[in-house]
């Protein structure tokens, strides 16, 4: 079985232009890819689903269409379709992807993508490395993406496997390189199971309590007495149903889980607040107060 190229391993193909980017989905996340390589000066190349998408992103971000002819030329490519759609295209195209080159994703589950993806790269002269960018907004859609999307924000990156430290250090120092125009603020290495894991806490459970939370019929009433901390819990309530179906069902033990805990945690308040039991309830509330100052650092 061959193992993930590296530019040392093997060549680039005579139709490779350096530094050049193709992007598969044209959605938030992807749109905003395309338009930080577009503003720090790459060639970005596109496909997407729906082609009113397309032929808007090439009016002033997108140079072509990625088709067989240039996913060739291009040094990266990046996923930002759903899950299923990113793997489906990779394994279609995977033989039309340059020796030399690196395929990242940006899906929000890294074990049911990078399983299957690090399978497709270990068949042919490229690298898979998974990536999750951590930023977004409660929009979805090309015409929410931004150019300064990234910018700081953190990037969890599954490194590739079936290589030696030297290799795989001198790959990712080159993805650095690449996404430099996107502007992030760290790379953190992570496994793929350890970033399910934690994302199941720290993003799909909050997008599950919020869109739960507007359930209440209190929210038809809510006009001229909410302020801040109705904002704050239902931002994310508005979401994409398709595409947090298939994040939440790719990465279902961890969420469940989660659900299960919080759910447990959330009996306790209502335990004691139907007891009338004041000192429960103060130390319950204490606990939350000292675990999220102790998780902040102070």
């Amino acid at each position: 079985m061959a193992t993930n190229a590296t530019p040392s391993a093997a060549a680039p193909s005579p139709t490779f232009k350096p530094g050049r980017v193709g992007v598969v989905g044209l959605g938030l996340i992807g749109g905003s890819f395309a338009k930080a390589m577009h503003a720090g000066g790459v060639e970005v190349y596109a496909h997407n689903r729906t082609r009113s998408t397309l032929e808007l992103a090439m009016i002033e971000t997108v140079d072509d269409e990625l088709t067989a002819e240039t996913i060739p030329t291009c040094e990266l490519i990046v996923l930002t379709a759903y899950p299923a759609a990113s793997v489906e295209w990779l394994s279609n195209n995977a033989q039309l992807v340059s020796p030399g080159a690196i395929v990242i994703d940006a899906v929000g589950v890294k074990q049911a993508v990078c399983e299957r993806c690090f399978a497709i790269a270990d068949q042919h002269p490229w690298t898979f490395v998974g990536c999750h960018p951590m930023a977004g907004t409660q929009f979805s859609g090309y015409a929410h993406s931004r150019a300064n999307m990234f910018k700081g924000a953190p990037m969890v990156v599954v490194p590739p496997r079936r290589m030696d430290d030297f290799d795989r250090v001198e790959v990712l120092e080159r993805l650095k390189q690449l996404l430099a125009p996107c502007g992030f603020g760290s790379f953190t290495l992570s496994t793929a199971s350890f970033h399910d894991e934690v994302i199941a806490f720290t993003s799909q459970l909050a997008h599950v309590v919020s869109n739960a939370y507007v359930k209440s019929p209190t929210a038809q009433l809510h006009h001229g007495f909410s302020a801040g901390s109705y904002k704050d819990l239902t931002r994310v309530a508005r979401l994409n149903p398709d595409m947090w179906t298939e994040l939440f069902l790719d990465n279902a033990d961890n969420l469940s889980a989660e659900i299960g805990t919080l759910i447990a945690n959330l009996q306790q308040y209502k335990d004691a607040i139907d007891a009338g039991d004041a000192e429960r309830l103060h130390a319950l509330l204490a606990e939350g107060d000292r675990i999220k100052r102790e998780v902040e650092g102070r």
